[in-house]
């Protein structure tokens, strides 16, 4: 049986817990801008088209997403020399291309979570803001978000939980290379293909630890918010 190696161990963790956390946050404020703006439209011509590409990444698998990426941002297009002019680097094989790939699969549900939040936001209370002189911002800031703040909470768990799981894609375009885009999902899978259960069970134990915090310490934090 394969022993544990921690030198091989703590840079996949590291690494997984570096890209959810900041591929959450970005899905959060993109999915937030996102959903406040197809909230306040209204109906448009168009809206059902915008909406479903925003949810495309949901039902899509995994590996068409993350070939899609690769096209997109690849050498071989304009945007993607373009980018690389930019940062004097490719950005696929990188673990900005882990961050990118877990945005774009964690965005729809972020942005239904949101859209769902904003969409039970009573529209008289943000009225009655305005007429006594709030501008937009005062109103989003005092009324709208925290009646929405426990969704804004649960759209972050869902894009780092997302993010911190997220396999398909980023095996795509930012492929599996130790101590540089591996992540724990890409290391599990290695490590069952190669035989090694200890280090697969070592490494799924982290991520399910990580889950558990993570959701207990944010629930806590939105029945705190939440009760009177």
């Amino acid at each position: 049986m394969t022993n544990i190696h921690w030198d091989e161990f703590w840079p996949p963790v590291k690494l997984s817990l570096q890209v959810a956390l900041l591929s959450s946050v970005l899905v959060v404020i993109l999915g937030l801008i996102a959903a406040w703006w197809m909230s306040r439209l209204g109906s448009f011509r168009g809206k059902t088209f915008v909406e479903t590409v925003f949810m495309l990444p949901l039902v899509l698998p995994p590996t068409v997403v993350g070939f899609l990426l690769l096209v997109l941002l690849g050498r071989k297009s304009s945007f993607g020399r373009f980018i690389e002019s930019l940062f004097n680097a490719p950005i696929v094989f990188s673990w900005s291309a882990a961050v990118i790939a877990s945005v774009v699969v964690a965005f729809p549900l972020v942005y239904q979570t949101m859209k769902a939040g904003f969409g039970s936001v009573d529209r008289e209370l943000e009225d009655a803001g305005r007429s006594i002189g709030a501008s937009e911002w005062q109103v989003f800031r005092y009324i709208t978000f925290p009646l929405t703040f426990p969704s804004f909470i649960t759209a972050y768990v869902l894009g780092f939980a997302r993010s911190l799981g997220e396999f398909g894609a980023t095996l795509m375009i930012a492929g599996n290379i130790p101590g540089k885009t591996q992540t724990i999902p890409t290391a599990i899978y290695i490590a069952v293909d190669a035989g090694n259960a200890p280090m697969a069970w070592a490494w799924t134990c982290m991520m399910i630890i990580i889950s558990f915090f993570m959701l207990l310490l944010v629930g806590r934090k939105t029945v705190d918010k939440t009760t009177p």
